[in-house]
């Protein structure tokens, strides 16, 4: 007998199209479910809409960086617990430390991971 299994949703808002589609194949090849975002306002809208399980967010990006973009969500009801992971090419203790403030789950930062990182921070936090 087939088991119901929820197939998990992730967002990722990321300005980088060719990053965020690798990301995206990496992840749908893994099972989950993908939606993706190019800029922090974008992101906002769709994932208040759509309610994924996890979103991968970017800090720096265009019309809405990565952190307000955070303040913004936590202020939503359902924003509020959802599992947001940092992807981002700083290194500035002080920006991730916002992401932390407002409920980051982890960072990456992009020089320094592979994609099977991802998926497996994906995993981690979906505990799949």
């Amino acid at each position: 007998m087939a088991e119901n299994i929820k197939i998990r949703t992730v967002a990722i808002v990321e300005d980088d199209e060719t990053l965020a589609n690798t990301l995206g194949d990496e992840l749908q090849d893994a099972g989950y479910k993908v939606i993706k975002a190019l800029n922090g306002r974008e992101g906002l809208t769709m994932v208040i809409k759509e309610h994924p399980d996890l979103i991968l967010l970017d800090i720096i990006m265009p019309e809405m960086d990565g952190i307000t973009m955070l303040n913004e969500l936590r202020n939503d009801d359902w924003g509020k617990s959802v599992p947001v992971i940092i992807l981002t090419n700083l290194s500035e203790a002080n920006k991730v430390a916002k992401a932390f403030v407002k409920g980051a789950f982890d960072y990456l930062v992009k020089s320094s991971w592979k994609l099977e990182d991802v998926v497996e921070k994906v995993d981690e936090k979906l505990k799949r």
